[in-house]
């Protein structure tokens, strides 16, 4: 067994939910999920999957895989006071690429989990640092580019919240 300590990134924003939320949306790629895995696959060689990658991932650099309202079962239960909770599994396949070369058990932890939920004093966006998770395995490559996923999502997050 080994033990691994994450850290965890948040930044409070003063700006409704649904403002941070669009803010998100607007910078994340949002590829049918159904159809472009498929296309990656079914590319005669890298070079031609990798241009199907990048083409999904756009200007954006992440991607949507999927989505969660983790909000709904709570507005459920005490109607729609209830604090909006937002998950979202974001992440680029080609980063993902280069930690996994390094360290397989990388793909437990990619695509990333970014979490958007109301409380009182604001609108809270938190992810855990990728860096942190690949710490224990040490693996320099694979930090490299944990650190540098790290300095991408913060900065999603920031301008977001912003």
């Amino acid at each position: 067994m080994q033990r691994i300590e994450i850290e965890r990134f948040s930044v409070i924003s003063s700006r409704p939910f649904e403002t941070v939320v669009a803010a998100i949306e607007a910078a994340v790629s949002h590829p049918d999920m159904a159809i472009a895995p498929k296309s990656w696959a079914a590319a005669k060689d890298w070079p031609e999957a990798e241009a199907a990658i990048r083409k999904a991932i756009g200007n954006a650099d992440f991607m949507e895989f999927a989505r969660f309202d983790l909000g709904a079962v709570l507005r459920r239960e005490s109607g729609r006071d209830a604090p909006r909770i937002l998950r979202l599994v974001i992440g680029n396949p080609l980063i993902m690429k280069e930690m996994v070369k390094h360290v397989p058990d990388a793909g437990s932890y990619a695509p990333v989990t970014i979490l958007i939920d109301e409380r009182a004093d604001g609108v809270h966006l938190s992810w855990d640092r990728m860096a942190s998770f690949l710490a224990p395995y040490g693996s320099e490559a694979a930090l490299q580019v944990a650190r540098e996923l790290d300095a991408k999502v913060e900065d999603l997050l920031t301008r977001a919240a912003a």
